[in-house]
C-alpha cells in the first residue's frame, strides 16, 4: 500500500464571532486557501484529483456542497471535483482521513483536504435550526428518542459531566484554560504561526483596510483572576467563555499525495500520515470518544503515550 504525505498546509487566522472575518462569505474564504495551497506547493492545478472539505453547518451560505463551490470560486479548473463531509467537530479531520485513504489506495495521487466555517454568518446548529423551521422536526428521530428518553444532547452539559466524572473543579478548568491561552499567546509572539497563516484582506468597522493575520480568540492578557470572574455558562458553574471553544470563522487546507503524487509534483514531504483511528462513545457525555480513538491510534502507530508529544 502507498503512503500518504502532506506536502503543504495553510490556514487563515481564526476570527472570533462577529470579528474581522464576519463579512467574508465562506465559499470565498475557502477559495482563498485553495489558491494558496496550490501556489505554495507549486502544483499543477490540473493534477488535483479531488477536494474534500469538512463543514459542520451545511446550510445557507455553507450549503450546496461548499467544497465544489469553493473550487468554482478559486482559480482551479472546472474539471476538479469536490465534496463536503460532516463528522461534526471532526469534519476537517475526516476530510484528511478520506484524502489519505484515497492516495494510500492508489485511487488518487493528489488530493486537497480542508475545512471552512464562518460561524458569524452560519450559527452553530444552523442546519438543525433550519430543519425545525422547515417543519422537519428533531434531527434525532424516534429510534434515538426511544433509546435516550428525555435526553437533550448538549456539549456544555457533556463537558460538565466529564469534569464531574474526573473530579475537575472550576479552578482546575480555569488554570488549564489560562495555560492554553498563555501558550497560544507565546506561540503567536514567537512567530510560530506565521508560516501557516495566510493573511486575508479585510475592511474594518471604521472603513480602514488591512490584512488579518493573527488569531483573535487568544486571550493574551488572561489571568487566573480574570477567568475566575467570568460568568459561568450553567448552574453548575464550571464552564465559562474562557474555558470553552470559541465561535470561530476561518478556513484551512492541506495537500495530500502518495509516492506517485510526489513524483508528479516534484515535491518534498513535510509530514507522513502514520495512522488513523476513529471511535464512538456515550452520546450524552459525547466528548469522551477522543480517549478510545487516541488509544487505538497510538497502538496502530506503535507509539506509547509518553512519546506522543516528542
Amino acid at each position: 500500500m502507498a503512503e500518504a504525505y502532506i506536502v503543504g498546509a495553510v490556514r487563515t487566522a481564526g476570527g472570533r464571532r462577529n470579528g474581522t472575518l464576519k463579512d467574508w462569505h465562506p465559499v470565498d474564504l475557502a477559495a482563498l486557501v485553495l489558491d494558496e495551497i496550490v501556489a505554495r506547493t507549486g502544483a499543477d492545478p490540473a493534477l488535483i484529483e479531488d477536494v474534500i472539505f469538512g463543514c459542520v453547518d451545511q446550510v445557507g451560505a455553507q450549503s450546496a456542497n461548499i467544497a465544489r463551490n469553493a473550487i468554482l470560486a478559486s482559480s482551479l479548473p472546472e474539471s476538479v471535483p469536490g465534496t463536503t463531509v460532516d463528522r461534526q467537530c471532526g469534519s476537517s479531520q475526516q476530510a484528511l482521513h478520506f484524502a489519505a485513504q484515497a492516495v494510500m489506495s492508489g485511487v488518487h495521487d493528489v488530493v486537497i483536504a480542508g475545512g471552512v466555517e464562518v460561524m458569524s454568518l452560519v450559527p452553530l446548529g444552523g442546519n438543525a435550526i433550519a430543519g425545525h423551521k422547515a417543519g422537519m422536526g428533531s434531527p434525532y428521530g424516534l429510534g434515538m428518542k426511544k433509546r435516550y428518553p428525555g435526553v437533550k444532547f448538549n456539549q456544555f452539559v457533556g463537558a460538565e459531566m466529564i469534569a464531574e466524572k474526573w473530579g475537575f473543579s472550576r479552578e482546575d478548568l480555569d488554570r488549564f484554560g489560562l495555560a492554553s491561552h498563555q501558550k497560544a499567546a507565546r506561540a503567536t509572539r514567537d512567530g510560530r504561526f506565521e508560516r501557516e497563516i495566510l493573511p486575508v484582506a479585510v475592511t474594518r468597522e471604521d472603513g480602514s483596510t488591512g490584512r488579518f493575520a493573527a488569531d483573535e480568540g487568544i486571550r493574551a492578557d488572561a489571568s487566573l483572576a480574570a477567568l475566575a470572574a467570568l460568568k459561568p455558562l450553567s448552574d453548575k458553574a464550571l464552564l465559562t467563555a474562557g474555558t470553552s471553544s470559541q465561535i470561530t470563522d476561518g478556513a484551512a487546507a492541506v495537500m495530500v499525495v502518495n509516492e506517485a503524487g510526489l513524483a508528479k509534483l516534484g515535491a518534498t514531504p513535510r509530514a507522513r500520515v502514520a495512522a488513523m483511528a476513529l471511535a464512538g462513545a456515550d452520546p450524552v457525555m459525547m466528548l469522551t470518544a477522543p480517549i478510545p480513538a487516541t488509544e487505538k491510534l497510538l497502538r496502530r502507530a506503535g507509539v506509547t503515550s509518553d512519546r506522543a508529544d516528542r
